[in-house]
């Protein structure tokens, strides 16, 4: 049998939280390294959520074989191949091909390795700390994706080198994770094979349509959904409002969203030791205040020190919302079908909504729209969203008996 763990003890999951945070840490910095080389190339600026878009397009078009393939095949043989797979993307931009491919070939990687990495939590962690267990990879994960941003805008500082020189550090940041990834100890046995198991598509919509005909497994689909789908046009939209708003160049901007991570990492953690699976439910006021907060941000910041101070709180107030909600998911996942396959569906939800999102930013930016507007609307979306959601799943009061 395997043997579970604590979050904090041994067992390998320190090691997959470094792991896969430089691996996701080079992914996000290979954005603005693709974004210079954007800039080198002359391309217009509608081409920014283009890559990120291409990146998530992995997510969706993976989905009904990405939970399969992490039930299947032992998690970090998994968790190699995909590293491997993201290294070769960073490869791409440093002979220099248009980064267009280079973020469709990591984002191949990082659709496979998310139904592998907590499917391997899912076998080591005790469910009792599940809560926590993903508060510790939800703030690597999130805290890598904001700081790659930092780090990508430091690597093509005027002085750095260019896209290159850059995309050189990020292919032996992704090298160095497949080297840890070694050591990491082995994850749930494969699932047994099936003589007459169904086509992983046709076993993907099975566990979809699980997962929506459970209240609290649909609850938090539909949440993270909407928040995943808002932070990627934040990620890029972020960069364009420093820019446009506070004048501020892209290696500048670049440090911005840290302030994001920092607000995460707190919110994370404190949710992980506060916060019971039990509670995700009276935590959804907050979605609604953190959309309130970015559409008056948006609307009102001006200055460099307020902006980060904003972002640290609207940060924390995410990583306490997100992290009940997805130990929720994985719970009820794990319960109706398989940790793997449940995070294959939450991937293919919440990246359709990004893909959407960033469909609309591209739109709205080569329409002549101005990013002050689209960030005041994003927040406006995220408010509505969640209010209606809390009322869509209140709980409902059983009918009075007749006397």
């Amino acid at each position: 049998m395997t043997k579970r763990t604590t979050p904090a003890g041994p067992g390998g999951l320190p090691l997959l939280v470094t792991a896969q945070g430089l691996s996701a840490l080079a992914d996000h910095a290979l954005l603005v390294v693709g974004m210079a080389r954007l800039a080198e190339l002359a391309l217009p600026a509608w081409w920014a959520p283009v890559l990120k878009l291409v990146f998530t397009l992995a997510y969706v078009l993976l989905a009904p074989w990405v939970g399969h393939w992490a039930d299947a095949w032992p998690q970090r043989r998994v968790l190699q191949i995909t590293t491997l797979l993201k290294a070769a993307g960073v490869g791409l931009l440093v002979t220099g091909l248009h980064p267009l491919w280079a973020l469709m070939l990591a984002g191949v990687g990082a659709a496979a390795a998310a139904p592998a990495r907590y499917g391997w939590m899912a076998a080591r962690v005790d469910p009792r700390d599940w809560v926590a267990a993903n508060a510790w990879l939800e703030a690597s994960i999130v805290v890598a994706a904001v700081a790659g941003i930092g780090l990508g805008g430091w690597l093509v500082r005027p002085e750095g080198g260019g896209a290159t020189t850059a995309a050189l550090v990020l292919l032996g940041v992704q090298l160095l994770a497949l080297a840890l990834l070694k050591w990491l100890p082995a994850g749930g046995a494969p699932a047994p094979r099936r003589t007459a198991a169904p086509p992983p598509w046709r076993a993907f919509v099975t566990t979809w349509q699980q997962l929506w005909r459970d209240a609290d497994a649909a609850l938090s689909l539909s949440v993270t959904t909407l928040f995943w789908g808002a932070a990627a046009v934040l990620q890029v939209a972020v960069l364009q409002w420093a820019g446009e708003v506070l004048s501020m160049p892209l290696h500048q901007a670049s440090t911005l969203p840290l302030a994001v991570a920092a607000g995460l990492v707190v919110g994370a953690v404190w949710a992980g030791r506060h916060v019971p699976m039990a509670a995700a439910r009276q935590l959804l006021p907050l979605g609604v205040l953190l959309g309130l907060g970015l559409a008056l941000a948006a609307l009102v910041v001006q200055q460099a020190a307020v902006a980060f101070a904003v972002l640290f709180v609207l940060g924390a107030i995410g990583g306490v919302l997100v992290v009940p909600l997805n130990a929720l998911l994985q719970q009820r996942g794990h319960a109706l079908v398989s940790t793997g396959r449940a995070i294959a569906a939450q991937n293919l939800a919440e990246n359709t909504s990004i893909l959407a999102l960033l469909g609309l930013h591209a739109a709205w930016l080569a329409g002549g729209g101005g990013v002050q507007a689209l960030l005041a609307g994003l927040g406006l979306m995220v408010a509505a969203g969640v209010a209606g959601l809390m009322q869509a799943f209140r709980p409902r009061e059983a009918p009075a008996s007749l006397p």
